[in-house]
C-alpha cells in the first residue's frame, strides 16, 4: 500500500512513542498534585512547554496544550475575539479557504456575539493579497486569522507580509494576528517572532505525534477568554488536567520535524514535482489546483473533470494507493470543496478533486512514483 494521505494524519514516530511511554506507565502523576509524583509530572510538562516555545519563538508561558488543531483554532479565534469584544471590538477578518474550525468559529461569533466577519477573497491559486487584508481593517477589528498553508490544495501564504501589512495599518493600535500552521509544521519556518504573528496553532498528528495532541502558542499580552473553565490549568487559559504524555509527544515530534525540516522539504519537493509532471503528462483531464510553486512540499492536488471523484478514489485504493478528496474533517460531505469554489473552480469540477500528500522524510524510489501515476491513469479512466 502506498499511503498518500499524510495531510490527514501521519503514523506516530517511534521516537515519540518512546518519549511518551514513561508518562503512560510509571510516571503517571497529575501535574497539579503537590507531592513528588505530581511534581515529577509537572516537571515533564514544563520541559515540554519550554521545548515547544523555543521552536515557536515564544515564551514558555505563551504555550497552551490542546486536544488538537481544531481546539487550538477555536481557542484562538473565539478566545481572542470574545476578549476583544469587551472593549467594543466585534470585527473578524479571515478568508473563505480556511479550515472548517476557523470558518465555523467565525460563524459562531457572528451568530451568537454579533460579530461582523470579512472574508478576504483569494485568487485562482488560493493566494491572499496582504494589501487586501490590511484594507479590510476597521477601528473595531478584533483579530485577523489566516491559514499559513491550505490543507486541501497546499498553497502557502506569505504570512510575514500579511502580518507586516496588518501591523502597518493606521488604526492606532496593534491588531492580533492568528496563524493556523497545522499543515505547515515540519515544512515551513514556525517562529512567531520571525513571522510577526501573535498566535499560532499546531496539531501533533500531522508531524508524527498521536491524534488528540495540539498547541496554541499565544503571546501573554493578548487577552484570551478560555473556552474551558474549571481548575485554571494552563495559566487559566485552558482548564482540565493536562495530558502530560501528549505534551511530551508533541514536543518531541515538533523537535524532530524541525531538525529534519530543510532536508525533508528539499527531498519531498523534488518527489512531488516529479509526480505532478507525470500525472499532468499522463492524464489529459488532470488540472493542478493551488499555486504551482508556493505550495507545501508534500501536496499534489488535482481535479479530473468529467470523472466521479469518489470512483477515482475507490479505484486508486483498489490499486494500492490511498489518497483523499480533500480535508478529512469534511469527510462524508456531498458538497463541493469550499476551498476550490472560493478559487473559482466550477462546482461540478470541484467534486472531482483528489489530493495526494507525501510524508515527511519519505524518499520513495521513482518506481513507486511511477506506480502511483499508473494507478491514477487507470483510476481516472474507470471513473468516467
Amino acid at each position: 500500500m502506498l499511503y498518500l494521505d499524510n495531510a490527514a494524519t501521519t503514523p506516530v514516530r517511534p521516537e515519540v512513542l518512546e518519549a511518551m511511554m514513561p508518562h503512560l506507565t510509571h510516571r503517571y502523576g497529575n501535574p497539579s498534585s503537590h507531592h513528588t509524583v505530581g511534581e515529577d509530572a509537572a516537571d515533564a510538562l514544563s520541559d515540554a512547554r519550554a521545548r515547544v516555545a523555543r521552536i515557536l519563538g515564544l515564551r514558555t508561558g505563551d504555550i497552551v496544550f490542546t486536544s488538537g488543531g481544531t481546539e487550538a483554532n477555536n481557542l484562538a479565534v473565539k478566545g481572542i475575539a470574545i476578549a476583544a469584544a469587551q472593549r467594543g471590538a466585534r470585527h473578524l477578518i479571515t478568508t473563505p479557504i480556511e479550515h472548517e474550525s476557523i470558518l465555523e468559529s467565525a460563524a459562531y461569533l457572528a451568530r451568537i456575539h454579533g460579530f461582523a466577519v470579512t472574508h478576504i477573497p483569494v485568487d485562482g491559486d488560493g493566494v491572499v493579497d496582504p494589501d487586501a487584508v490590511a484594507a479590510a481593517i476597521r477601528d473595531d477589528t478584533a483579530l485577523v486569522s489566516v491559514g499559513y498553508a491550505n490543507n486541501e490544495v497546499g498553497t502557502v501564504q506569505d504570512a510575514a507580509a500579511i502580518a507586516a501589512a496588518v501591523h502597518a495599518a493606521p488604526v492606532g493600535r496593534s491588531i492580533p494576528i492568528h496563524l493556523d500552521a497545522v499543515q505547515a509544521a515540519g515544512w515551513l519556518p514556525l517562529s512567531a517572532a520571525d513571522l510577526g504573528v501573535d498566535a499560532i496553532s499546531l496539531a501533533g498528528h500531522k508531524i508524527g505525534a498521536p491524534k488528540g495532541t495540539g498547541v496554541l502558542g499565544v503571546r501573554g499580552r493578548i487577552p484570551l477568554e478560555p473556552l474551558l473553565h474549571g481548575g485554571g490549568q494552563e495559566r487559566g487559559r485552558r482548564s482540565g488536567t493536562e495530558d502530560v504524555a501528549g505534551a511530551v509527544g508533541i514536543a518531541t515530534a515538533l523537535e524532530l520535524a524541525e531538525h529534519d525540516r530543510a532536508g525533508d522539504a528539499a527531498r519531498v519537493t523534488a518527489l512531488r514535482d516529479d509526480f505532478i509532471a507525470r500525472v499532468l503528462g499522463s492524464v489529459p483531464a488532470a488540472r493542478l489546483t493551488g499555486h504551482p510553486v508556493r505550495r507545501l512540499p508534500g501536496t499534489a492536488s488535482f481535479t479530473f473533470a468529467g470523472t466521479s471523484g469518489e470512483a477515482v478514489l475507490l479505484e486508486l485504493e483498489r490499486r494500492g494507493v490511498v489518497s483523499s478528496s480533500g480535508s478529512a474533517c469534511a469527510a462524508g460531505s456531498d458538497e463541493p470543496s469550499h476551498v476550490l469554489t472560493a478559487m473559482r473552480v466550477p462546482a461540478d469540477v470541484a467534486q472531482t478533486a483528489v489530493r495526494f500528500t507525501f510524508p515527511h522524510g519519505w524518499s520513495a524510489p521513482l518506481g513507486e512514483v511511477a506506480a502511483a501515476v499508473a494507478a491514477s491513469v487507470i483510476a481516472v479512466e474507470s471513473g468516467r
